[in-house]
């Protein structure tokens, strides 16, 4: 993105910036609350200019990006959504140490402070420790466009005037502000800039005094904080800052503690407050005094009692809110698959019609069976539910941007608390697939933003029980073959179930491997909006795109592996002889009958119609003896096809566990396709396609896997239910796990997760068993 305003007037104040600055670009930061635009507005700077990568020594996501103010180079950095600089969260840690680093050269030279204008007190309270910390900022009051239809106006020049910074008027879906934004930013970087100073009145002010006094004289981390903040900080009992004065000079550090222990002392005996709390009320007076006498307006002639908050009195009503919410899900299902049956069986007989092309073209052999049966079979049964997967993906996409996904975290908090979790552990959840179409790793980086270790780790080892999109396919695979009447019903209850099963081992966890206090939770419900339909195809788009390339790579490399693992090595001569001698027997006497037949056909088109009736008699009695001929040849074939693949590598362990998980109902092609599903859950269903392609004898007939799974004899609904349990929550997929250990701080909780989810699969698939053959028998 490049700024029109720099370029007609030139970057003001760059004649200001280091030749390296002008060369390799000036560092603004962006910050922000989380859900004020912050990010949309980064992407509308950056656009694909971006890094995405962690910060040093912590899990939170880092973003950077590049982008243009005329001639001059600009290096954004997008720090984490937060409400303060006190180090509470990894969030607020990062966002401090990034605009105070401990290397000089890498200070932001300003900040672009993104701020929803909705909520304007709220956001100038993170506006301020940055001033205060003596960064320059310029205010991006954001989402204008919303507040003008809420009735409300801002006066930009008095709030800057008050204020001490100067503020744009911005919506960054549209790009609207952002140039202005930028370049003056640019201009405030280029200007020396001192820390804000505010009065805390007289019982915090003297102690701060002598506590910045100290700090200058003893030059503890002056280099980096203005002494006045640093002493602010140990008022508030910061224990980052307080641990790296500590560092600096522990004799200063006990000084400075015994100073603001005598003040909160004084404070609890007066006041019956904290120094934190008297911190947070000045700073806050001063906002609102900047805030008054016309700074915002409100149109008296709105309705007072906004769209949102009429809205949320229904939708998230005690009684009606879950109601709604289940029925919302509910419908996200039955709309899944009563439109996406139709593009889906378009997709299945391209599928379906290219495998019969390729069987005819190709001899048959190695390549026809790695074709046909590894890439089409495994690659295309994937790539089949990309229909179903694209309208469920639409459906969250538009919950997500509407807002009705944070009033579901809302409803949903109460029933964590019930099962030891926490309320911020419902993001995660939903993220993860608690909404079906979800993934494990964000979910299970979406964690970063807990406090309290014991309720992370309990959500993290939880969250792979969800229904993720990777999961999908396989349960529409198997409800398309045993419950066609009832598609959307099922797959409701999965995801019913995967919540039940989570809670209750979330509940486990907490009560024996992580147990610990609970901690409060507050969140922020963000207006309803309307989506817009470039960011709802956009982000269901990206999602799916994701799902189609790992079909093209990791599926398609799995697929080829496991046909290979499947095809060889071949079954020995002499093992195959009975069968190969069988199906030659069955060949002379079916070759012998073609041609009887056929010369019985080319004496019917010129009978006339008294000899007709025999010969019709005849033909039809040599073409029924050769149907059973052929029928047993194929089940001599078959036989065959089984025994040369049990022979494989795949076949053989598959066979070697087959006896454990045979009480499920699961042969060895199932066990083989659940070990697949370790490396990539997509893969379960392109194995088991692969698998059922092998042992199929009619290449020229091809079937989906739903069709092939419903015609044999060895399943049923009960061993698809088990199947359907076990899947949902076996051992997460290899990059889960990878992203479990970091997140985790360890290896012994990858093997955990993958030793403890896999036995409580077990013990679900079998009561799910016992459960089927009660109901069907």
């Amino acid at each position: 993105m490049s700024c029109p305003h720099c370029e007609k007037n030139g970057a003001s104040g760059a004649s200001s910036f280091s030749e390296e600055e002008r060369k390799n670009g000036v560092r603004i930061a962006l910050a922000g609350n989380p859900n004020c635009g912050k990010t949309t507005a980064f992407n509308a700077y950056t656009g694909a200019h971006q890094h995405v990568g962690n910060y040093p020594g912590v899990t939170v996501e880092k973003k950077e990006g590049w982008t243009r103010c005329g001639e001059q180079k600009v290096l954004l950095v997008d720090l984490p959504g937060a409400y303060s600089l006190t180090a509470y969260s990894m969030e607020e840690r990062v966002v401090r140490e990034v605009l105070a680093p401990e290397n000089p050269a890498e200070t932001p030279r300003a900040v672009i402070d993104v701020i929803d204008s909705a909520t304007l007190e709220r956001g100038l309270f993170l506006a301020v420790q940055i001033r205060e910390l003596g960064r320059p900022v310029v205010l991006a009051c954001n989402m204008m466009d919303e507040a003008r239809k809420a009735g409300m106006s801002i006066d930009l020049e008095k709030l800057s005037a008050r204020f001490g910074v100067r503020a744009v008027p911005t919506v960054a879906r549209s790009g609207e502000g952002l140039d202005k934004a930028l370049e003056l930013a640019l201009e405030e970087a280029a200007k020396p800039c001192e820390p804000l100073f505010l009065s805390y009145g007289p019982d915090i002010d003297p102690a701060l005094l002598k506590m910045t006094s100290i700090i200058k004289d003893r030059h503890i981390l002056t280099s980096r904080y203005p002494a006045r903040w640093t002493a602010l900080k140990i008022l508030e009992n910061d224990e980052v800052l307080r641990a790296q004065v500590k560092a600096a000079d522990a004799a200063a550090a006990l000084e400075l503690d015994a100073l603001r222990d005598t003040l909160a002392e004084h404070l609890a005996a007066t006041l019956e407050t904290t120094p934190e709390a008297v911190v947070s009320d000045f700073r806050y007076g001063f906002i609102h005094s900047a805030l008054k006498d016309g700074v915002i307006r409100k149109d008296d002639t709105k309705d007072r009692l906004a769209f949102t908050d009429k809205l949320d009195k229904v939708l998230t009503n005690t009684v009606l809110g879950p109601l709604i919410m289940l029925g919302v899900v509910y419908f996200m299902f039955w709309t899944t698959f009563i439109v996406g049956a139709y593009p889906q069986g378009w997709v299945e007989d391209f599928f379906g019609m290219l495998g019969e092309f390729m069987s005819g073209i190709l001899p048959e052999g190695l390549v026809q069976s790695l074709i046909v049966d590894g890439i089409i079979g495994g690659v295309g049964g994937v790539l089949s539910f990309v229909p179903l997967i694209l309208i469920m993906f639409l459906i969250v996409s538009f919950l997500e941007d509407s807002g009705y996904m944070a009033r579901m975290a809302y409803m949903l908090d109460r029933v964590m608390r019930a099962f030891g979790l926490h309320g911020s552990s419902v993001m995660p959840f939903i993220i993860a697939g608690g909404i079906a179409g979800g993934c494990a790793i964000p979910g299970v980086m979406a964690t970063r933003t807990m406090r309290s270790e014991k309720e992370r780790m309990a959500t993290m080892m939880t969250l792979p029980l969800m229904t993720c999109g990777a999961k999908i396919p396989v349960f529409l695979m198997l409800t398309a073959a045993f419950f066609p009447e009832n598609q959307a019903g099922i797959m409701f209850a999965v995801t019913l179930c995967g919540w039940a099963v989570a809670l209750l081992v979330s509940l486990l966890l907490r009560k024996t491997v992580f147990r610990g206090a609970s901690t409060p939770f507050v969140m922020e419900l963000p207006p309803y909006r309307l989506p817009t339909l470039r960011s709802i195809i956009t982000h269901t788009w990206e999602r799916g795109w994701m799902y189609i390339k790992k079909a093209g790579t990791v599926i398609l490399a799995i697929s080829v592996i496991l046909w290979a693992a499947l095809t060889f090595p071949a079954l020995d001569a002499e093992k195959a002889a009975p069968f190969e001698a069988k199906i030659a027997a069955f060949n002379e006497e079916i070759h012998p009958l073609e041609a009887q037949l056929a010369e019985v056909q080319k004496a019917l088109e010129s009978a006339d119609d008294a000899s007709r009736p025999a010969l019709e008699q005849t033909a039809a009695g040599i073409s029924a003896k050769k149907d059973a001929l052929e029928e047993e040849k194929a089940e001599a074939e078959n036989a065959l096809a089984s025994e040369q693949v049990k022979n494989t590598f795949g076949g053989r362990i598959g066979r070697f566990i087959e006896p454990v998980f045979r009480p499920l109902g699961f042969d060895w092609r199932t066990d083989v396709a659940l070990i697949s599903g370790v490396a990539a859950k997509e893969a379960i269903l392109s194995t088991m396609g692969t698998a059922y392609s092998i042992g199929e004898t009619d290449p020229d007939e091809p079937d989906s896997l739903s069709a092939r799974l419903a015609a044999d004899p060895d399943w049923s609904r009960t061993t698809a239910l088990a199947l359907m349990l076990f899947v949902l929550i076996y051992s997460p997929c290899f990059v889960t796990l990878v992203v479990l250990k970091n997140e985790a701080g360890g290896w012994r909780w990858l093997f955990f997760s993958m030793a403890f989810n896999t036995a409580v699969a077990y013990a679900v698939a079998w009561a799910g068993t016992l459960a089927g053959n009660m109901i069907w028998g």
